[in-house]
């Protein structure tokens, strides 16, 4: 194994991103717009080249996991014939990052994006998920903590119980980017999308990360230094 292939920590990824900002001056939201993009361009490679007719639901929570399946939706959101709708999970006073909002912005202006957002917004999803091809899992990042509160449960089950194809986030909601524990559930995916270096918690866990995708997001190697 190359020094490159080794999986590191979440705590590691967090100072690899600040290293990447605070010395190199690569912001925070060119990075989400990479992860995005990559995610986006993942599901081309697996679902398309031709979306028309394609449903694509991206469950979103408020922290840069749900920045980062908001960006891919608008990139998907692009192609001919395909429908997109998104899901926030939370409160939207609750966002937690800068970056996330800026997107949370863009795609609420967009035409091409159907919304759901709200306290029944589960009930309002059942329907949308039933008729869907693609889910995309973007409720928790590497930063999960504690235990898994409404509605993010009853989204993890709503998942789970689809015949959808799913992609996750960085990593599936619930499983622990760490050792790959999980306390009460954890989204099983068909595939996932992770950023800049294999996670921990991925490794041997096949049954809920399914097809694992490595996507470089554009920090440099530099970054690095003195974390890996």
């Amino acid at each position: 194994m190359t020094i490159e292939e080794q999986p590191i920590s979440s705590e590691q990824m967090y100072r690899i991103e600040d290293n990447g900002y605070s010395i190199f001056g690569m912001k925070k939201l060119l990075m989400m717009e990479n992860a995005g993009h990559g995610l986006a361009d993942f599901i081309l490679s697996e679902k398309g080249p031709d979306l028309n007719g394609k449903k694509i639901i991206s469950f979103c929570g408020t922290g840069n996991n749900g920045g980062d399946a908001m960006v891919a939706s608008r990139h998907l959101s692009g192609y001919n014939g395909v429908d997109v709708t998104i899901v926030l999970l939370g409160n939207i006073k609750n966002i937690k990052t800068e970056e996330t909002r800026v997107n949370w912005s863009i795609v609420g202006k967009m035409k091409s994006i159907k919304i759901l957002s709200g306290t029944n917004v589960l009930e309002l999803a059942k329907e949308q998920v039933s008729n869907s091809n693609i889910i995309i899992d973007g409720i928790f990042g590497t930063g999960i903590k504690g235990k898994i509160r409404e509605p993010f449960s009853s989204a993890i089950d709503l998942i789970n119980n689809s015949d959808t194809y799913v992609v996750a986030v960085d990593i599936p909601s619930g499983l622990d980017p760490t050792d790959g524990t999980f306390h009460e559930k954890c989204v099983k995916a068909d595939a996932t999308v992770t950023f800049h270096r294999i996670k921990n918690g991925l490794n041997g866990k096949k049954e809920y990360t399914g097809k694992v995708h490595l996507e470089k997001i554009g920090i440099p190697i530099e970054a690095e230094q003195g974390v890996v």
